[in-house]
C-alpha cells in the first residue's frame, strides 16, 4: 500500500506522468479552432497524402517502412496472430534474420507489447500468444536512441527539423552492496517501473551487482517503459537538417512526423552515417521532447499548440495543392471506433502493467482479433 501511495505521489507532482487527456484537454479548444479554419474535425489525415490516414492512428508499420530507404532502416517481417512457428522460422532463415530480434504490433500503442527476444524458445514463446498482427524486426545494437521531428511545407524543397528528444534507457550502475530491486527503488522513475521489472526479471531482479556495473534493463525508448526523455532541440544544426532533408524528401508524401532512431555517436548522425530508424511516426506523432522533466506544463502547452499550427498549415497546403483532401466525418469516426477497439484488445492481450509480454492464451487472443476483424 504504502509503495502504490509513493507512486501516485510521483506521479501527482510530475505532469510528465498525467494521463494523456490532462496534459491536452486545457488547450484542445485550440485543436477545435483549427478545425473549424479548415471545416473539417479530421484535417490532419491531408498531412501526408503518402500514409495511411497520414499516421494519425490505425496505420500499419508494415505499410510505412517501404517508403524509408532501405538503407535507413531495419527489415521486417509481417505475421498475423497465431501463425505457425515453422513458418515463422521459415521466413526468418530465408531472411537471414539474427537473434536477437524485435517483436511489435504492426498498429502501434504507446509501447505494449515491443518485446526483445534473445532465442528461438523465447521468440516462440512470445508470438504464440501475440494477440494482433505483428512485426519481427532484427535488434538495432546501436547504444543511443532520439527522435528527430521534420517538418517540410508542401511547395517548399527544403523541410527542417523542429524538435529533438534524447531517450536514456531504464539502467542501474551497481555498488557492491545494493540488489537491482534496492537500486530501482532509490530513483522515483525507476520506482514507477518496479511492478513490471519485478515480472520481467523474477529471481534476478534481487541479484547485486559490482560496483561500477551498468545493467541495462529496458532497451526500448519509451517513455511509458521508463526511458528517461530529454530536450535536445539546441542540438539542431545546418548540417543534420542537410543530412535528414536529403532522407525525407525520398519518403513519398511524407511532410509532418518524428523520426525514431537509433545511433552509434551524435557526430555520425549529423553527418547522416551509422544509424537506423526504427520508426516512422506520422500525424499522430508527439513532440516528445515537452517530457524533459526540466520543462513546465506551460512550456509544453505552448509546444504542443506551436505543433497543431505546422499540422493545420500542411494540411491546408496539401488540399489546396490537391495533393490530399479532407477525411469524411463518418470516416473519421470510424477510424476512432476502431482504434478504440483495437487498443482494447491491446491492454486486455498484454500484460501492460508487466509491459514485457502478452498474457492471454493463444486461442483467446486468436479468438479476440478475430472478433475486432
Amino acid at each position: 500500500m504504502l509503495r502504490f501511495l509513493k507512486r501516485f505521489h510521483i506521479r501527482l507532482l510530475n505532469w510528465e506522468y498525467w494521463p494523456t487527456s490532462l496534459v491536452y484537454g486545457p488547450v484542445f479548444p485550440v485543436y477545435l479552432w483549427y478545425c473549424l479554419r479548415a471545416r473539417s474535425f479530421f484535417f490532419t489525415a491531408a498531412s501526408n497524402p503518402g500514409i495511411q490516414h497520414a499516421g494519425l492512428m490505425m496505420e500499419s508499420k508494415f505499410s510505412i517502412d517501404p517508403l524509408v530507404p532501405a538503407a535507413f532502416r531495419p527489415p521486417s517481417l509481417l505475421f498475423e496472430p497465431g501463425t505457425c512457428f515453422n513458418r515463422i522460422e521459415a521466413g526468418l532463415e530465408e531472411n537471414k534474420f539474427c537473434f536477437p530480434l524485435v517483436v511489435k504490433p504492426d498498429i502501434g500503442g504507446k509501447g505494449m507489447g515491443v518485446i526483445k527476444v534473445n532465442t528461438a524458445a523465447q521468440l516462440e514463446a512470445v508470438v504464440s500468444r501475440y494477440p494482433v498482427p505483428f512485426l519481427v524486426q532484427p535488434f538495432i545494437d546501436l547504444p543511443n536512441e532520439t527522435g528527430l521531428f521534420w517538418v517540410r511545407i508542401p511547395g517548399e524543397k527544403e523541410g527542417r527539423i523542429t524538435g529533438i528528444v534524447r531517450k536514456e534507457f531504464l539502467r542501474v550502475t551497481g555498488d557492491g552492496k545494493q540488489s537491482i530491486r534496492s537500486l530501482l527503488l532509490s530513483n522515483d522513475r525507476f520506482l514507477l517501473q518496479l511492478p513490471a521489472l519485478e515480472k520481467q526479471l523474477g529471481q534476478a531482479i534481487h541479484q547485486v551487482l559490482p560496483a561500477g556495473k551498468t545493467e541495462l534493463l529496458v532497451p526500448y525508448g519509451n517513455h511509458a517503459r521508463g526511458a528517461l526523455f530529454l530536450d535536445d532541440s539546441h542540438l539542431i544544426t545546418p548540417e543534420l537538417n542537410a543530412s535528414f532533408n536529403k532522407i525525407c524528401n525520398q519518403i513519398h508524401g511524407f511532410y509532418f512526423g518524428r523520426l525514431d532512431i537509433r545511433y552509434r555517436s551524435w557526430e555520425e548522425l549529423e553527418a547522416g552515417k551509422a544509424f537506423s530508424i526504427i520508426e516512422l511516426n506520422g500525424a499522430g506523432s508527439e513532440p516528445t521532447h515537452i517530457y524533459d522533466p526540466r520543462h513546465s506544463l506551460f512550456f509544453a502547452w505552448k509546444e504542443i499548440i506551436r505543433y497543431w499550427r505546422l499540422l493545420w498549415v500542411v494540411s491546408m497546403k496539401n488540399k489546396k495543392m490537391k495533393e490530399a483532401g479532407w477525411m469524411s466525418f463518418r470516416d473519421g469516426m470510424q477510424m476512432l471506433k476502431s482504434y478504440f477497439t483495437y487498443m482494447k484488445i491491446c491492454r486486455k492481450g498484454f500484460n501492460q502493467e508487466a509491459g514485457t509480454s502478452p498474457i492471454n492464451s493463444p486461442h483467446k487472443a486468436q479468438r479476440d482479433y478475430n472478433a475486432y476483424t
